[in-house]
């Protein structure tokens, strides 16, 4: 009988033939180092276990460090030439390398971008942009400081990767929202606000990097007015260091003599707000853009419209508002 069930088992098997393999829907982020990408890689992994049904299965990948931008060159240029990847979202590190990557590699299926955009002379080769609006966030960051120190002072921006075109979006906003000018890549005065020498500051979205790189530059500036933190990374990234960092500032951060407005909402971050070091934040939605973005990229495979771009909204906590800011 035994032998019998065996062999029904392996004629059925034979039968009915091997799984097929699932159509690939890639997210390429910039880094697997960085608790946001996770957040991002979280929302994909919901959309498989609602879609398991699916046909096509959301894929997450990347360089194993946000700083690895060839790293992420060849992983987009690999997943382009694998053929059961049916559509690519890429959260460019570097906007005119990813560009290139795509020029070179002409890809067949839909592209589009996550998180980060392509610089806005290269949009034509992506089909939408999904993610925050990042001149407006970095707008509010801006308008937070502004608030707080109406005259103005001085102040340095921290920001990630120099070519990561969100975060260049949310520097400019964030300068234009500080002096009422559109425009300006570096402040001397303008609406009463001044860089100080060494900023802005590029950080490689290295947590510890940024904590050091605000160290040195409150060292060279102890009366330094303001920090415009334009990615959550010394805050996420090392925040036992930024707690020491701020700490002896939580008297000035408290009277707005000294202003620290930040980008993000995750990990420690609303602790930190509780905490009372740090002005304001200003937070994106990764998980929700982990989410959709497979659905958008089967629109984009299956022909239906797709806006341009699909912005995810945004989260803003203070010290007053920590329980109640973040989206459900």
């Amino acid at each position: 009988m035994k032998k019998t069930l065996l062999l029904a088992g392996a004629v059925l098997a034979l039968t009915a033939g091997p799984a097929l393999a699932k159509k690939q829907l890639v997210i390429v982020v910039k880094g697997l180092d960085n608790p946001f990408f996770e957040a991002i890689n979280q929302g994909c992994q919901k959309w498989n276990k609602e879609n398991a049904a699916s046909e096509y299965e959301c894929f997450y990948t990347g360089p194993a460090s946000t700083s690895d931008e060839a790293g992420e060159a060849q992983i987009v240029q690999d997943m382009l030439g694998k053929a059961d990847t049916a559509a690519i979202a890429i959260s460019p590190s570097n906007a005119k390398l990813i560009a290139q990557t795509l020029k070179t590699a002409k890809p067949t299926v839909p592209v589009m971008t996550l998180d980060a955009d392509l610089a806005a002379e290269d949009s034509a080769l992506r089909k939408t942009y999904l993610g925050t609006d990042n001149y407006l966030m970095g707008f509010r960051i801006g308008e937070y400081i502004k608030k707080a120190k109406p005259k103005g002072g001085t102040i340095c921006l921290i920001e990630g990767n120099p070519g990561a075109d969100n975060i260049l979006r949310r520097a400019q906003g964030t300068r234009d929202a500080l002096t009422g000018q559109k425009g300006l890549t570096a402040l001397k005065g303008e609406g009463g606000w001044t860089e100080v020498a060494g900023c802005p500051v590029f950080t490689n979205d290295d947590g510890a990097k940024g904590v050091q790189a605000m160290t040195d530059i409150l060292a060279a500036n102890p009366k330094l007015d303001a920090f415009a933190i334009e990615g959550g990374w010394p805050l996420f990234g090392a925040p036992q260091p930024y707690r020491d960092l701020f700490k002896p500032l939580a008297s000035r951060i408290a009277s707005n003599d000294f202003v620290v407005s930040a980008a993000d909402t995750i990990g420690d971050e609303v602790a930190i707000a509780r905490e009372g070091l740090v002005t304001a934040l200003v937070g994106q939605r990764p998980f929700e853009m982990g989410y959709k973005a497979p659905s958008v990229m089967v629109n984009l495979v299956t022909g239906k419209p797709v806006e341009d771009p699909v912005f995810t909204g945004l989260d803003e906590c203070t010290k007053d508002t920590v329980d109640t800011c973040i989206q459900k």
